[in-house]
């Protein structure tokens, strides 16, 4: 199985080449409650952020990642191969959700890595 660390995919998304207006904080896209829900943050919406805070949902997204995938480790290598192949998509896709371009590309991933091994 494939070692991955989705490592700064969500903070390098802020540096799309996309024509966007000022920063707003990530806080804006958070409920009365202050929680932001992960599974509904669209990839221009985190375009249209800071860049401190697209690094802090990074941070959490690859945790996250690692967690249900239990993993303990990180592989920087494949964690940038990772962030490219999101912030491609999302250059293309900024209506679609994050979860959604991260699943595709580690679907795709470990697709990959399969047909490799064989």
């Amino acid at each position: 199985m494939h070692k991955f660390l989705l490592t700064t995919a969500v903070a390098a998304a802020t540096t799309f080449g996309v024509a966007k207006a000022d920063p707003v904080p990530l806080s804006t896209y958070a409920d009365a409650n202050g929680f932001i829900d992960v599974q509904t943050l669209t990839c221009g919406q985190l375009a249209n952020t800071y860049q401190e805070d697209a690094n802090a949902l990074a941070s959490w997204y690859s945790g996250w990642y690692n967690g249900l995938a239990h993993k303990h480790y990180a592989d920087f290598k494949k964690g940038r191969e990772v962030e490219h192949q999101v912030i491609e998509y999302c250059k293309a896709h900024p209506e679609q959700t994050i979860i959604h371009a991260i699943g595709l590309t580690l679907k795709e991933d470990r697709a990959e890595g399969m047909m490799m091994e064989k």
